[in-house]
């Protein structure tokens, strides 16, 4: 009962210290979550882990939606690099890779630089308002070895007065595990926590420590002086046991901390500290939102709709006769092309009637699906005669047909220059499904044969050795592919290392399963020229809502084989479901040959658009160590062609038999190069991030799975981009 008395005497003190903070400035305070009265910024900073915060304490704001946050800090023997990402307006995530410099004397886990791994997750519960502090939850550390395990909760207030420059942000929360280690007021949930354990395997939630045992207050001050200039001040509840008690890492004279940050770009934000007593810090910050592109994609501008004369004045404009000329399809066709390719679209093939036109064509160009629509809509008026009143568009995919987008040509005539012209547009246009082949049309014939290659540079990171944390191999990368007919493509990537140290570690896999992955390593360590992938692959539309795939040959570095797929996602629908067989080798370590391990495996997969950006995923099945289980897939995508998503793999592996992470985890990222360069394109860059990749879990790695190549230009993908129609 004593605990509990005091753990309500202090959430008491909180709230009065906020309102403390409001009398400070004076009586005429003003809120800033309704003002701005000296147009400084609401700048959300990041603390010494990351995530918003003070100096090495939370606070309750968040980072704008979508926003990315690096923080590189360091200060008294200890470094963190953390990716915070703001994946809704309330929720953000960050992963840390963190290094504790506890000396010879002190090793942890055998290394006198410990190396640590961890997930953060923080809920905003309130938002601001003229009245009452946002309040914000967190969990810190909630899946690792539990070194940085910690709980809060946390309020912040934005103050602002005219006698006073700038703004000052209040702070005032209580943690528990490690941000409750310093001036605890007791226990109100009751229990004990475990203590970090080095030889834990970590990875899995500790569901049953979350806000156990002592509780401890936190709180702060950060005040804006202008949008440059902001200085700091925090009260700490963290003892750094592990680090100031049990190791002589850094000495820790007091639970003050005080700093200074200065606003350098409008990205990057620097900061010095003082902290608890005896240590120099710095903070390094980079902010970055994907809807904001480095540099702004500049659209070449489009002529406006070519209008048909009055069929009252004019009707022999509209006469029907040409059809009969058995040509005239063809010589539609090779007037569309020019037009076509000078927004960088590919015609297929054209069906013509003497109403109505159907138009197959690529996009080669545009993120964004309806702004390809729009250009190719406007193509057809520009071409076609005055009599085709109705236009079926529709995209294609690598000889997939993903929808036929279907616009009156009187519409496209009648709304461009209405004051809502885009959603106006969309009323009266419908997207439906896309027959396999296109009858009675006439093709493009310079498309096939077709061969492409490309010679460039490569980079291929290692993350995570605890002796070296970041191995680099470097090289040139020669991608070759060729396309004999539609449908069919033969592939292949080459790569030659001229310099990288990947294959340095002596870090062995020491698998309990069948060492599918662990053994990467050794691929490093094999010749110089590696062929990445060689195969031979067809896809092609059984349906008119499937879709299908086989792929033979090397697959990717380590198994080679046969893979097989089927999908079925009709147009409109927010559902797919798909089905992959494969039966695969694994490759020799060095050359073109096999070792003797051969497995087969395969998923059912579920996909789900859930509106907004966001996409489920979940695959069932079985993996390349021969272990069962599912892989969930959440993936955020914006407009202009970002994704992040995480995903987490449970399989019938034990904890113990997968070794270090307990089970398979990570991110992925996918970056447009048009976001760079300002010049639209499709071309992208993807990676994953891993704390760690053991054998369980592990999926094959196909080029050319179906289902992003399909749900690109359905129905939702299209609507979601429409406000582009008419660029």
């Amino acid at each position: 009962m004593r605990q509990l008395k005091q753990f309500r005497i202090t959430t008491l003190s909180i709230a009065g210290g906020l309102a403390l903070g409001s009398g400070m400035l004076g009586t005429d305070v003003v809120s800033a979550a309704d003002h701005d009265i000296f147009n400084v910024p609401d700048r959300v900073t990041l603390n010494f882990y990351g995530s918003p915060g003070l100096i090495d304490m939370p606070v309750a704001a968040q980072l704008p939606d979508g926003q990315f946050g690096l923080g590189v800090s360091y200060f008294g023997g200890n470094s963190r690099m953390t990716l915070t990402f703001q994946a809704t307006p309330r929720l953000s995530a960050s992963f840390r890779y963190s290094g504790i410099d506890v000396g010879e004397a002190n090793k942890i886990g055998g290394y006198a630089v410990y190396r640590d791994r961890s997930f953060d997750v923080r809920y905003l519960l309130k938002k601001e308002s003229k009245f009452w502090p946002a309040v914000t939850v967190g969990l810190q550390d909630f899946a690792g070895t539990g070194i940085y395990a910690g709980e809060y909760i946390v309020a912040t207030k934005v103050f602002e007065h005219p006698r006073v420059a700038g703004k000052v942000n209040v702070t005032a929360g209580l943690g528990w595990g490690r941000l409750g280690s310093s001036g605890a007021i007791g226990a109100p949930f009751g229990g004990g926590r475990s203590s970090f354990d080095v030889s834990s395997t970590g990875g899995k939630p500790s569901y049953d420590q979350w806000f156990r045992g002592p509780a401890a207050p936190f709180g702060g001050v950060e005040w804006h002086i202008d949008d440059k200039w902001a200085i700091k001040a925090e009260y700490s509840s963290d003892a750094y046991t592990q680090e100031a008690v049990q190791r002589d890492v850094f000495t820790k004279k007091s639970r003050f901390n005080f700093g200074a940050e200065y606003q350098y770009s409008e990205r990057m934000r620097i900061g010095a500290y003082y902290l608890y007593g005896s240590e120099i810090g710095v903070n390094f910050q980079l902010q970055f939102n994907p809807k904001k592109p480095m540099t702004p994609i500049r659209i070449a501008p489009t002529a406006p709709i070519k209008q048909r004369p009055n069929r009252a004045l004019q009707p022999q404009a509209y006469a029907t006769d040409w059809i009969t000329n058995e040509s005239a399809p063809r010589a539609l066709r090779d007037q569309l092309k020019p037009v076509l390719e000078q927004n960088g679209l590919t015609i297929e093939a054209l069906q013509v009637t003497s109403s109505s036109a159907e138009m197959r064509f690529r996009n080669e160009r545009y993120q964004a699906r309806s702004l390809a629509i729009g250009r190719a809509a406007r193509a057809m008026a520009e071409v076609l005669p005055a009599s085709i009143e109705t236009f079926r568009i529709v995209l294609m995919e690598n000889n997939l047909a993903q929808s036929a987008v279907t616009i009156r040509r009187s519409d496209l005539e009648a709304l461009e220059f209405d004051p809502l012209a885009a959603d106006a547009l969309l009323t009266v246009t419908g997207i439906g499904e896309a027959s396999p082949r296109l009858a009675n049309a006439v093709y493009n014939n310079d498309l096939y044969p077709d061969f492409s290659w490309s010679l460039g540079p490569y980079l291929a990171p290692s993350y995570f050795d605890p002796d070296q944390p970041v191995r680099v191999d470097a090289g040139v990368e020669l991608v070759l592919n060729y396309k004999p007919s539609p449908g069919w493509s033969l592939g292949a990537n080459l790569k030659y290392r001229l310099a990288g140290n990947v294959g340095d570690s002596s870090r062995s896999g020491g698998s309990k399963i069948e060492p599918v992955r662990t053994n990467g390593v050794l691929y490093s360590q094999g010749s110089d020229l590696s062929v990445e992938t060689a195969y031979i692959s067809k896809q092609w539309k059984p349906g008119n809502d499937l879709y299908a795939r086989i792929t033979a040959g090397y697959l990717e570095r380590m198994f080679g084989g046969v893979s097989g797929e089927l999908l079925w996602k009709p147009v409109a629908s927010r559902l797919a479901l798909g089905v992959e067989t494969n039966y695969v080798k694994q490759r020799a370590f060095s050359g073109l040959g096999f070792q003797d391990y051969s497995v087969a495996t395969g998923h059912a997969s579920a996909y789900y658009e859930f509106g907004r950006g966001y996409h489920g995923q979940l695959d069932v099945g079985r993996y390349l160590a021969g272990d069962y289980g599912a892989t969930a897939t959440l993936t955020r995508e914006f407009d202009n062609g970002w994704r992040v998503g995480g995903f987490f793999t449970v399989t019938d592996v034990s904890a113990s038999d997968f070794g270090e992470g307990s089970f398979d985890k990570g991110i992925n990222f996918t970056v447009p190069v048009s976001w760079f360069i300002g010049t639209p394109g499709k071309r992208t860059v993807s990676t994953t991030v891993r704390p760690i990749q053991r054998d369980g879990g592990a999926r094959l790695a196909v080029p050319g799975r179906l289902y992003e190549q399909v749900r690109s230009g359905h129905k939702n993908a299209v609507v979601g981009q429409w406000s582009r129609v008419w660029e």
